[in-house]
């Protein structure tokens, strides 16, 4: 299709061009903790004010949309151009950095969902945090083996499960989700997760404060799980809503999870099809005027972590990946 070789993994397999130009597009969810995403008390707050402050330094923040309609156009960029997103629509996100991006004078643009924010679609990852941070539960059975529940281990329980359920479709997701809960038994009401995200009114004050606003799916279904039919209408649909009650064009797409494996040839159609010019991945890197625009490069950042644990962290995730390769498991494991 000429954008993207989905057998590749993504990768681009066009000849690189010499134009000059290059955007790097960071990311953030949530701001302060969440089930899913715990952290200390304040630490994202102070986190997040210190990060867009050092990038502010070491660049040029521009808007998304017309720096890579820019950069598609082999036309220059400023020196270190940096783009600010934020994927799902978390409250916070207008809460405590709406303020900062205002105080500091620089533009974001916000991937919303809007099954989330007519509280038709309530998030599954957020709903097993909270199921597993509400539960009184010491294991759960989960595909024969016992995880714990409490603490720091049921948190990487939680992360594990989450990680297996996105292999999923969006029905066979809800339905594990709902089993999980029933095992589970937490105290209180999953309503509490809706507390969490932005409805169509908070949608509305992030446009009203001249924010860009960009698809993220009508439903956070992981695209590339779904029919291709259902693809189209998702995104069509998604596109429309957000122009219509937000009354501004939306020209850019965030895959749902963004990884290599979440998007496919079906879903660039789709996303061609629906009118979005460009589409974002979270897979790391740098942007040029060869990057497919519908397989962009963005850099997930957590508010509460510094630049160079982030960094740390990616490298021994590299690492471990690359072991992985290089040592088949022993006869007596599973595979």
């Amino acid at each position: 299709m000429g954008e993207k070789d989905v057998s590749s993994r993504g990768r681009s397999t066009e000849r690189r061009s010499p134009m000059p130009g290059q955007l790097l597009v960071f990311a953030w969810h949530n701001i302060e903790r969440t089930w899913h995403y715990p952290a200390p008390p304040g630490a994202g707050a102070r986190g997040f004010a210190r990060q867009v402050a050092t990038l502010k330094r070491m660049g040029t923040i521009v808007p998304l949309a017309s720096a890579l309609d820019t950069l598609a156009g082999g036309r220059p960029l400023p020196p270190r151009a940096i783009a600010l997103t934020f994927d799902d629509g978390y409250a916070d996100n207008l809460e405590l950095a709406v303020p900062v991006l205002r105080r500091l004078e620089v533009p974001a643009t916000f991937f919303l969902v809007p099954g989330i924010l007519e509280r038709r679609v309530r998030p599954w990852w957020e709903v097993l945090g909270w199921a597993f941070g509400r539960s009184g539960a010491g294991t759960l059975d989960w595909r024969g083996q016992g995880l714990p529940v409490q603490g720091e281990a049921g948190v990487r329980s939680m992360m594990r499960v989450a990680e297996q359920l996105k292999e999923l479709d969006r029905a066979g997701r809800d339905a594990e989700v709902a089993r999980l809960v029933e095992l589970l038994e937490p105290a209180g009401s999953p309503e509490a997760v809706d507390r969490l995200f932005l409805d169509l009114d908070g949608a509305r004050a992030l446009a009203g404060h001249g924010f860009e606003v960009g698809s993220h799916s009508t439903h956070h279904a992981i695209l590339s799980r779904e029919p291709a039919a259902d693809q189209q209408h998702d995104l069509a649909g998604s596109r429309r809503w957000l122009e219509a009650e937000l009354d501004r064009p939306v020209p850019l797409l965030a895959y749902p999870n963004g990884r290599w494996a979440d998007f496919d040839d079906a879903t660039v159609a789709a996303a061609r099809q629906a009118g979005h010019r460009h589409a974002l991945t979270t897979q790391a890197g740098r942007n040029r005027p060869h990057t497919p625009p519908h397989a962009l490069r963005r850099i997930v950042l957590e508010p509460h972590a510094g630049f160079a644990e982030l960094a740390a962290r990616r490298i021994r995730a590299r690492l471990a990946r690359e072991l992985r390769r290089a040592v088949p498991p022993l006869a007596s494991e599973p595979r």
